[in-house]
């Protein structure tokens, strides 16, 4: 699990950590059962390449929203939250490429008593963006010290 980040620690400008993913057809075959997806380009080459033109299978855009949603949970540990999350896909992915899932804090605000953190995120291939997104996380503020009651 990853350390829990801080509304107090985070400022406009930070990177979140890149999560780095080569999907393989394994993963899209369960993703498309969980999914009762049943494309045939998700799972079949030759209809993939033959029928619809593709140099293979395609990663599935839900999967890569799944994978940007990913970064954005494994940043904010276990006492922040996903708050609202919106992705396009762009541009498809195929299986063994190297990706990245990226985001970058845009802004920070005290709403309500919430403190938000707002994100835009990117899928990318090979500096190409696939995928591009924003969310916005609720952080907690970090803990008070507690005083050992020196002036």
């Amino acid at each position: 699990m990853s350390p829990q980040v801080y509304f107090d620690d985070v400022e406009t400008g930070d990177s979140i950590p890149v999560l780095h993913v080569s999907v393989n057809q394994l993963q899209m075959f369960l993703f498309s059962a969980a999914t009762y997806n049943g494309h045939r380009i998700h799972y079949d080459r030759s209809w993939a390449v033959d029928v619809e033109g593709y140099p293979d299978v395609v990663v599935q855009g839900p999967l890569q929203a799944a994978l940007l949603a990913r970064v954005v949970t494994d940043w904010i540990g276990g006492a922040g939250s996903l708050v609202n999350f919106s992705a396009s896909n762009r541009a498809v992915a195929f299986p063994g490429e190297p990706l990245e899932f990226t985001g970058t804090v845009t802004g920070k605000r005290d709403e309500n008593g919430r403190t938000l953190v707002d994100l835009e995120l990117a899928g990318v291939r090979e500096g190409a963006i696939l995928m591009p997104g924003t969310a916005t996380v609720c952080l907690p503020r970090r803990p008070e010290l507690p005083s050992n009651g020196v002036s």
